[in-house]
């Protein structure tokens, strides 16, 4: 009989471990299933609520195909775009900097903070104020802006390995550049092209097309089966270097997978509807926080990203009187300053920013 009680412990441990993997993956679902309807329901609202309301039956029959010519010009040319809009890149910005900040550990290591999406606005305000270009070229310029800039903080922070505070450290000295940068070109621009820079560096999803949602659209059609295959390597990554090599994982190619998936999922949202701030920084701590767990829940936390992007644009619309509208982007900035200041004020209580 006593040698039957190890066995018998460790098979309680072992169920123990196997119900509260359960109940994690339990809990996961759950708040998968509210996000996903707390998105859907902003959807709707996105479609029917404006200064031409549409009710919820006749929203139905158009999106059905059935509805009259002026709904359907309001729901399928106006709002429709701009509401799949916000789903895609909401769920770009929260991916990117949930992925940011896994790798490097750090919950600074976000897009808008270490100065991806900044050298994307760099690069798009050069295209708008001193190129005179527009459209999706202005978008294409982001896009390279972002990498750029992304490859130059990588370069500069690998002296001895990719460390997350060496990395956050260089790419805020670098979007303090490039800020710079966006700041003497304004100074110089005529004001009239200057207004147009400024909406598109504040982020907004006015003017959505059909045509950069397909293109947005077949990026993250590519880049979201790569992110689900680097996961787990990410997932061992966090037990530390050592324990994930000799786990088997190729550490340095697992790191600079998801480095290049994070930085073209942030390049390719900044350059559909310019630097949404702070969605890409508070996404995935908020997964994190309703999901309950330590690690990148990716779900919820493309799902938070949506919530953001779509509820911000939704504010940004209807929140004021006299039918004045703002960008999505300042509503999210009243949003994520308080954050950013709580975190750098508590940082060094839990030594979290290192």
């Amino acid at each position: 009989m006593t040698g039957l009680a190890p066995t018998t412990g460790r098979v309680d441990i072992v169920a123990g471990g196997g119900q509260g993997r359960r109940r994690r993956r339990r809990r996961e679902w759950l708040v998968v299933a509210a996000l996903g309807a707390v998105a859907v329901l902003l959807v709707g609202l996105s479609l029917a609520v404006g200064g031409y309301p549409i009710t919820v039956p006749d929203l139905v029959h158009t999106l059905l195909g059935h509805g009259d010519t002026k709904d359907s010009f309001v729901v399928l040319s106006l709002r429709l775009p701009r509401a799949t809009l916000g789903v895609l890149v909401g769920v770009a910005f929260g991916l990117a900097g949930g992925l940011l900040q896994t790798l490097l550990g750090n919950p600074l290591a976000s897009p808008d903070i270490i100065g991806i999406t900044g050298g994307a606005s760099a690069a798009a305000v050069t295209a708008i104020l001193v190129l005179g270009l527009n459209g999706l070229v202005v978008s294409g310029f982001a896009l390279v802006g972002a990498v750029a800039v992304a490859a130059l903080v990588s370069v500069l922070s690998r002296r001895s390995g990719l460390s997350g505070y060496r990395f956050v450290l260089i790419g805020i000295g670098i979007a303090f550049v490039v800020q710079a940068m966006v700041g003497y070109l304004l100074s110089r621009a005529d004001v009239r092209d200057a207004q147009g820079a400024l909406v598109w560096l504040v982020g907004s999803l006015s003017g959505a097309r059909w045509q950069e949602i397909g293109i947005l659209a077949g990026w993250l059609a590519v880049l979201l089966p790569a992110v689900a295959i680097l996961t787990p390597g990410l997932r061992i990554l966090e037990l530390g270097e050592q324990a994930a090599a000799g786990l088997g994982v190729a550490v340095r190619r697992v790191r600079v997978a998801v480095l290049a998936a994070a930085v073209a999922l942030a390049a390719v949202g900044t350059a559909a509807v310019g630097p949404v701030a702070f969605v890409s920084f508070v996404a995935a701590p908020i997964a994190r926080r309703l999901v309950r767990t330590g690690s990148l829940a990716l779900v919820p936390t493309a799902l938070v990203g949506v919530v953001l992007v779509l509820g911000s644009d939704l504010i940004a619309q209807h929140a004021l009187p006299g039918g004045i509208q703002v960008p999505a982007g300042a509503v999210m900035g009243v949003v994520g300053a308080p954050y950013l200041l709580c975190l750098l004020a508590t940082a060094h209580r839990s030594r979290g920013v290192a």
